[in-house]
């Protein structure tokens, strides 16, 4: 269920440091879809994870907004916030503006999860930064929503090879540094890239997948001494639960077709 991806850089002798092993579950788009999160935890725990590196989106279109963001505060965690999130709090100021050019059902989904998430949640989503700057032994990594350019940038297997590569050198020149990794989310399609010496991983989505297939995705990331392996995976979990909080809460039929179809609201409208 998982494919594997290995990078073998070289860092010149001055920068090598004692070999860290890390296994890290990288994994984000949860869009309040708890009983998805709860089937990832359960997998990356038993696979032995120990640290684990949310991209954003920890709300939307699912029942459970204040409980995913409850439970990914957890320790252990290095969370950013994604684009989603950040309409979901910027609802109260954008709503009259929304009311004329946004569907209504994308409307309704922003003010209910706006309107069922905690002042302590809200204003922890606040507080996360837009992406993280993280450090393992010798090897830097760069978490981001959806690129290093934009939270909105869509990345895919289809992103030009060339776009990769600009978007690395906009990393690099910022950060003043090499990365071993950048790991971003928000296409909802996981994948795995290589530019240069540096990967590009997308987590794929755990609460709404976007590639047709409706099981839950991330990814686990192997740091073992001068080797990068990426493992992609998706698996089955509690669909009838998240589908019956869905309902019980009111939420338009249309959330649950996407979870079941793995598809986006535009998709499922047939916009």
């Amino acid at each position: 269920i998982g494919s594997c991806w290995n990078h073998h850089p070289s860092p010149p002798p001055e920068t090598r440091m004692a070999t860290i092993n890390m296994r890290v579950a990288l994994l984000g788009d949860v869009h309040a879809n708890l009983p998805a999160l709860e089937a990832v935890l359960v997998h990356a725990k038993n696979l032995g994870a120990t640290e684990y590196w949310n991209i954003g989106d920890f709300v939307g279109y699912n029942a459970f907004p204040d409980q995913v963001v409850r439970r990914m505060r957890m320790r252990g965690f290095s969370n950013i916030i994604g684009n989603y999130d950040l309409k979901v709090l910027s609802f109260p100021k954008k709503d009259m503006k929304w009311r004329k050019n946004k569907h209504p059902l994308k409307r309704q989904a922003f003010k209910w999860a706006y309107e069922n998430l905690s002042t302590t949640s809200k204003a922890y989503l606040a507080a996360l930064p837009g992406e993280l700057y993280k450090v393992v032994g010798d090897r830097k990594f760069l978490l981001v929503h959806g690129s290093p350019a934009s939270n909105e940038e869509l990345l895919d297997k289809a992103t030009p090879q060339a776009r990769l590569g600009e978007l690395k050198d906009l990393a690099e020149q910022k950060y003043q540094t090499n990365f071993a990794a950048i790991i971003c989310g928000h296409s909802h399609q996981a994948f795995t890239r290589r530019v240069n010496h540096t990967l590009f991983i997308n987590t794929g989505s755990v609460g709404r997948p976007g590639d047709g297939n409706p099981r839950t995705a991330y990814s686990i990331l192997d740091i073992s001494g001068e080797n990068l392996q990426v493992s992609h995976y998706r698996l089955d979990y509690d669909l009838g639960r998240v589908i019956a909080a869905n309902r019980e809460a009111g939420l338009p039929e249309a959330f649950t077709d996407m979870i079941l179809e793995g598809r986006d609201l535009d998709w499922v409208l047939g916009s």
